[in-house]
């Protein structure tokens, strides 16, 4: 399986955060899946692509050309797409995929993560969704969705199709056996 890395152009503060990163890559190399990412060689980005890579695996880079010099595109892996734009380069990782992962990261990590969730939630694809919460990372936002689920705008199984965990191959080992939800409509008849 191909799975697609969102995740930081940054470390982070805490070494927990590149572990994970190059955990992953190495769990991805390790079980034959592909990685499929930003494309830069620098932060969690950069980890995850050169764990990959060193324990034998396939690193597929999109980055858009805007981006090129500023994430510093990785120039070793084994594909690097450059594109014309974000929407270029998040379509292109979206049909790669068979599996997502959201790592650490900012502003741009939480877009492509929501992004990809909401077109799960809708039924554009059924791939697996999956967040690596190092250090509680995600766990504040995690107990906000809880609460957007207990004041009726998010439901309970669209909340649940996110797999959480803290152990990369542990969400590998979830994404093999993963079964969507049946999307039905949210809006009931009369309702605007």
């Amino acid at each position: 399986m191909r799975v697609c890395v969102f995740c930081g152009s940054s470390v982070g503060v805490r070494p927990q955060y590149r572990d994970a990163a190059t955990a992953l890559g190495r769990a991805l190399a390790e079980r034959g899946d592909e990685l499929v990412y930003g494309g830069s060689k620098v932060g969690l980005m950069g980890a995850v692509a050169d764990a990959t890579l060193a324990a034998g695996g396939k690193a597929i880079g999109i980055i858009p050309t805007a981006l090129r010099d500023k994430e510093i595109a990785h120039e070793g892996l084994t594909e690097l797409h450059i594109v014309g734009s974000m929407h270029e380069r998040k379509a292109m990782m979206a049909d790669l995929s068979g599996g997502f992962v959201a790592l650490p990261g900012g502003i741009g990590t939480f877009e492509e993560l929501f992004e990809i969730w909401t077109w799960a939630q809708l039924g554009y694809h059924r791939k697996p969704v999956g967040l690596l919460d190092i250090e509680g990372y995600y766990a504040k936002l995690l107990a906000f969705l809880d609460h957007s689920v207990e004041e009726g705008f998010v439901r309970a199984e669209h909340r649940g199709m996110a797999i959480v965990e803290r152990d990369p191959g542990r969400l590998l080992d979830r994404f093999a056996f993963y079964e969507p939800p049946t999307v039905v409509k949210w809006i009931k008849s009369g309702e605007r």
